[in-house]
């Protein structure tokens, strides 16, 4: 009998890293600084509660978020919490969570446990060991039992946003009469798990389109943009790198598939500078920074380092780290998106109202500070940086996509909104961004609903939150959105496409029934968003449990076709018109 091959492999590959591990666990017992519980608790509130929690919640209740409950988590075995739809990777890792597992492990994640999930490190040796010491502290509680959380399956009842309900074609129309009140449904930890596609399984679109795999092995692909003369750039997050492909118009496959630049620091956002057709710069979002590659059309891999051009965004780096970046499109401002560091600003403190007042006459209508300074805001200065960065408008919890509408001008941005008030709370949305314009995070949501874990505070904001334009279904995950510009090409959709935007939905955790992990269309007339989107493409979701892809990034193709980043698979989907 001949042995299996993959078994072999895969079994290799698992021994490979455990002595890998236990090396790296050897030499951290010699030269690990000795961590600070207190200050590991100040960088863990800051950097990863808002995916972990490290309390339990009433009656014993375990919180798992969009990531794991930490309770508990030193010397658990690795994917052994109930009620968590770990990575396939971490379920096979045979890892005990012990100090130097973890010291490890939080140094570089995915080099640790390659396809492991969470992709942030806690790279700086002294705060690992800070973070590890508190994760120490959090201990089970003794003589009590644990109650996990459950999730309520879906019913595929005619709620259409639920998975089992999304179909190409179907519409959805959100207003502020729609919302429930805050809590009206048990807030979810519904993670995804994520599997290989099943065999079988296809993706559907509108009749006349068809949608193909036009690359595969991405790692931790995000953000996508294609260069005026049709190479595609894309964001590989984890790995802190730049791909780029090229391929003929009506091609099903890349005929180039290389790195275009690494070694920088989980870019996200990507944009050709100046606007036009003869780009001289890219520039890339970084976690916490913004440079920018010299460029040409037709390059392939970077001509040099990279020049800083703003050298920090934030004060902190936690939370929401994904970053995107935008120009005006007379080329003379920059716009860039910095998400919250947390879900609703738990650790700002409170300020007095005279303190606000000159705060906000500096920083603009309910900019927060802190370590949320320069977070939930889109920042803007000149392209080359020397203008000082200040909010262009606040309020925006995590404004992951941004996008300049070509007609008219306006910037736009596609949104992530808070979480724990329950499956219908708060929506996300796409709408245009105005000047100075408050968007109501952490205190207030959807106009002047205010939040009740912020009950009181800040009346002086009562009414003046903006409503956005484009409410979507709550926990969808909104990401990356673009709009239809193609007017001929081998794919190019029908002219009743053009102007409309295509946004990306990551796909839901903090809902019950399971929501998103699909593509939307936007409609929009003459530059003025209607309220409206469509669902355009669907498939991903297996069941209640499980998932196939979860897409990010989206942008038109020089041949008109529609490109789709996921990053469950890493895979890269096209979409094109057929049906001339």
């Amino acid at each position: 009998m001949q042995p299996n091959n993959s078994f072999a492999r895969t079994f290799l590959s698992r021994l490979l890293m455990l002595a890998v591990i236990a090396t790296a666990g050897k030499a951290w017992a010699q030269t690990a600084p000795v961590g600070d519980a207190a200050r590991g608790r100040a960088y863990f509130q800051v950097s990863c509660a808002i995916c972990h929690s490290d309390t339990l919640g009433p009656d014993n209740t375990v919180i798992h978020k969009q990531g794991p409950s930490l309770v508990g988590v030193v010397g658990r075995s690795a994917a052994s919490n109930p009620h968590f739809n770990y990575s396939a990777a971490l379920r096979q890792s045979g890892l005990v969570w012990d100090e130097a597992t973890l010291y490890r492990f939080l140094a570089n994640p995915m080099v640790a446990v390659p396809g492991t999930a969470m992709p942030m490190p806690v790279p700086d040796d002294a705060s690992r060991a800070d973070v590890i010491a508190y994760l120490a502290t959090l201990k089970l509680p003794q003589g009590v039992t644990l109650n996990y959380q459950t999730v309520v399956p879906g019913s595929g009842g005619m709620n259409p946003n639920d998975w089992q309900r999304q179909a190409p074609g179907i519409e959805h129309h959100f207003t502020e009469a729609d919302l429930p009140a805050p809590y009206a449904t048990r807030s979810a930890g519904n993670g995804p798990q994520i599997v290989p596609q099943p065999p079988g399984a296809t993706l559907s679109v509108p009749p006349g389109f068809t949608v193909k795999k036009f690359a595969q092995g991405l790692s931790n692909p995000r953000l996508l943009r294609v260069a005026p003369n049709g190479d595609i750039f894309i964001a590989e997050t984890g790995p802190s790198r730049i791909r780029v492909m090229r391929a003929a118009d009506g091609a099903d496959a890349p005929e180039v598939n290389q790195i275009y630049a690494s070694d920088l620091d989980h870019p996200f956002g990507l944009a050709f500078y100046p606007p036009g057709h003869n780009p001289r710069w890219l520039y890339v979002a970084n976690r916490n920074s913004i440079v920018r590659f010299a460029y040409h059309n037709g390059d392939l891999i970077a001509s040099g380092q990279p020049e800083v051009v703003v050298p920090k965004l934030a004060n902190t780096t936690g939370g929401h780290t994904t970053r995107d970046v935008a120009f005006s499109r007379d080329g003379r401002r920059m716009f860039i998106s910095v998400g919250s560091g947390s879900n609703v600003a738990e650790e700002m403190d409170n300020n007095p109202p005279e303190a606000i007042s000159a705060w906000e006459a500096e920083n603009g209508k309910g900019a927060t500070w802190g370590p949320e300074w320069h977070r939930a805001d889109i920042l803007v200065t000149d392209p080359d940086g020397r203008q000082p960065l200040r909010p262009y408008a606040t309020g925006i919890r995590n404004g992951v996509g941004l996008a300049v509408n070509p007609e008219t001008g306006d910037l736009w941005v596609s949104v992530n909104e808070r979480d724990d008030l329950g499956d219908d709370l708060v929506p996300d949305y796409v709408t245009r961004v105005r000047e100075g314009g408050f968007y109501g995070w952490p205190w207030y949501y959807m106009g002047n609903h205010e939040d009740p874990r912020h009950a009181g505070q800040r009346p002086d904001l009562a009414g003046q939150p903006i409503v956005p334009d484009v409410l979507e279904q709550s926990h969808s995950a909104s990401l990356e959105m673009t709009f239809y510009t193609a007017t001929n090409g081998v794919a190019a959709f029908p002219a009743e496409y053009r102007g409309d935007a295509f946004v990306a939905f990551h796909g839901s955790w903090n809902r019950n029934t399971r929501t998103g992990y699909k593509i939307v269309r936007v409609r929009v007339n003459q530059g003025v968003p209607t309220g409206e989107y469509d669902d355009f493409m669907t498939g991903f979701v297996v069941d209640d449990s499980s998932v196939w892809g979860r897409p990010v990034g989206v942008a038109v193709a020089h041949d008109g076709a529609l490109l789709v980043t996921e990053d469950g698979n890493g895979t890269m989907w096209r979409i094109a018109w057929v049906a001339h």
